[in-house]
């Protein structure tokens, strides 16, 4: 069990590695307006230096003038017109520079969010294996928002205050640099409460902001399966998870709060009080030689400056870990995608278009050499696959559960890298291939058909710009057109969010118009037809066959009527080709796993 000094040194390394990755995630986001950044932060100091100058002319007007009673109302008028003028001119460089700083932020969060929504989008599946999507959702919009309370309520304030702090320091030190000594004699102690500060309050903050993409993702994960969570009477066994989880955010939330309660605005309070008693009992006792009535007027003014800016920035340290907490959680999602994209080869490269390596009809559409892969190491699923798929041909591929079919499938659309021999499309090596060339060649439908909350013309077209002819085109070659003109608004129709003003056999119908309106050169099915009627198949096996010789296809079957006129049918078991030949040709097998699977299948009907 680790040692108290390892786990503490565990959490300084934690935070600064976090602290490391927002500041590099700023950077990047920044980078296009480092130049509104550079004027904020001149301005800034501008209006700091304003601001120390008010006092200094206050101190002239009460020593010069007040106290010997010289009553020069001209040079009187003028002192005092510079004080309220500074402070005019200081309220709006304040004004220009928040103006700035906002529009920097807000840019920021814009180029950031669109940043990791696109970098989710081309994540590998491999990477959604394990994620969650309510902790996803969480990154996108709750993470990247808190980029924009790191530039305007964190940043600004620290910088702002920072800079305060020395000219106010340099101020004192003008006037009277034994007084000011003073005052620094007790910067150690703020330094102390925010060490103290930041050791209590950092872990919780930090586990208060996972907890809240835990909650999230229950959230979102009881949402999507509330069919399924209330056909299994599960309600009360999930809200009572749900308690828990919030209510280790609300304790974590607690142990903040009371970090700040004790150790922000009451601690620095009390030493401001100390220190404006320890610069007064100092003026009055003289020791320090003549101090003038205005020296003491700028200091007690000053002291408020001073303490005032150390509060401000001890209480951003609160704001300030929640925002570099969700800022590398950012960042590691960033990095984490271009280490996954690196280590699957997904790199853009100069690769010849598909399209052109086809007109060569005796290159294997698909071919695969030697193909073993293993989720787990040591652990195999494909055991040394073989397989030659011709230009336009109709292999099916079926299998008992377990058998390697979806496997094989996800390493053909490159869901997974292949570790072991190779696959080769149209006779370029599959993970070579650019992904603009690779999506626009092979087209997948899947077994659950997702559908988006939009129209059908929409679902088709997938925001890839067809025409209404090319939108007709595909869903006549699916066999939907006619249902979908016979909605009440045609292809404009809105289908409801997941499609849910279809049937089961219509959303697979549309789901086959939208790989087909890519015009691809090679169609994967994933147990296209394992959840529609017997009626909507034929039409699916209607469409496979006018397709045929046109497009390749390979169709991972559940349902073996639906491969049963495939030229070339594929059996898997264990992770190895066990059959292989045409429907008719493995029925003559005497005891073939092909020729048990489909007899069981026909007398399950």
């Amino acid at each position: 069990m680790p040692s108290k000094t390892d786990q503490a040194h565990g959490a300084t390394q934690s935070v600064r590695r976090q602290a490391a990755q927002a500041i590099g995630l700023l950077r990047r986001a920044a980078a296009p307006d480092l130049r509104h950044l550079y004027w904020a932060t001149f301005w800034l100091i501008l209006a700091a230096g304003l601001e120390v100058t008010g006092p200094i002319l206050g101190k002239a007007l009460i020593d010069q003038h007040l106290l010997p009673r010289n009553l020069d109302w001209t040079r009187m008028s003028m002192l005092l017109g510079g004080c309220l003028l500074t402070g005019w001119i200081a309220s709006g460089l304040r004004y220009l520079q928040l103006v700035r700083l906002s529009g920097l932020a807000m840019r920021s969060v814009q180029r950031l969010r669109e940043t990791v929504y696109q970098h989710v989008l081309r994540l590998p599946m491999a990477f959604f294996d394990r994620a969650i999507t309510g902790q996803l959702v969480s990154r996108v919009t709750n993470d990247t928002e808190a980029v924009k309370s790191l530039y305007v309520q964190v940043l600004f304030v620290i910088l702002d205050s920072s800079i305060v702090l020395v000219g106010t320091m340099a101020a004192m030190a003008f006037l009277d640099w034994r007084l000011m000594l003073i005052v620094l004699a007790l910067l150690p102690a703020v330094l102390l409460i925010v060490f103290l500060y930041q050791r209590r309050s950092a872990p919780a903050v930090t586990r208060a902001r996972a907890l809240r993409s835990e909650i999230n993702g229950q959230i979102a994960e009881s949402i999507g399966g509330m069919s399924v969570l209330q056909a299994n009477n599960a309600e009360k066994r999930f809200g009572a998870r749900f308690t828990g989880i919030n209510q280790d955010h609300y304790t974590a939330r607690m142990q903040e709060l009371r970090a700040n309660a004790w150790l922000l605005r009451p601690a620095l309070d009390m030493l401001n009080i100390v220190l404006l008693a320890v610069v007064i009992f100092s003026f009055g006792r003289r020791e320090m030689g003549a101090v003038e009535v205005g020296v003491l007027y700028a200091f007690i003014s000053y002291i408020a400056r001073v303490i005032e800016p150390l509060i401000q920035i001890t209480m951003q340290f609160s704001q300030l870990q929640q925002s570099v907490v969700a800022t590398a959680r950012v960042s590691a999602l960033l990095d984490e995608a271009q280490a996954l994209e690196h280590a699957q080869g997904r790199e853009t490269r100069a690769t010849p278009a598909l399209r052109q390596a086809k007109a060569d009809i005796d290159v294997p559409a698909v071919d695969i050499a030697h193909l073993t892969f293993a989720y787990v190491e040591n652990q195999p699923v494909l055991h040394d696959l073989s397989l030659s798929i011709p230009q336009g041909a109709f292999f099916g591929i079926v299998g008992h559960t377990g058998s390697g079919k979806s496997t094989l499938l996800s390493l053909l659309l490159r869901f997974y890298p292949v570790t072991q021999g190779s696959i080769a499309i149209n006779g370029v090596a599959l993970d070579s291939i650019d992904n603009e060339h690779f999506r626009a060649d092979v087209g997948l439908v899947p077994q659950d058909p997702f559908l988006l909350a939009a129209s059908a013309r929409e679902n088709i077209d997938m925001g890839r710009g067809y025409t209404q002819q090319q939108i007709e085109t595909a869903a006549r070659a699916a066999h939907a057109h006619d249902f979908i003109a016979a909605l009440e608004h045609g292809y404009d129709t809105p289908l409801g969010e997941g499609g849910s003003r279809l049937s089961s056999g219509q959303k697979q119908l549309i789901a086959i118009a939208r790989a087909l309106a890519g015009q691809p050169r090679i169609l994967l099915l994933d147990e296209a037809t394992s959840r529609i009627d017997s009626q909507t198949e034929q039409i699916v096996q209607l469409a496979l066959n006018e397709l045929r010789g046109k497009v390749t296809i390979i169709a991972i079957a559940h349902r073996l009527s639906t491969i049963r006129e495939a030229e070339r049918i594929i059996v898997l078991n264990h992770g190895r080709i066990t059959e292989a030949g045409p429907h008719e040709e493995l029925m003559q097998i005497e005891g073939g796993l092909y020729q048990r699977l489909y007899l069981l299948q026909q007398l399950a009907v």
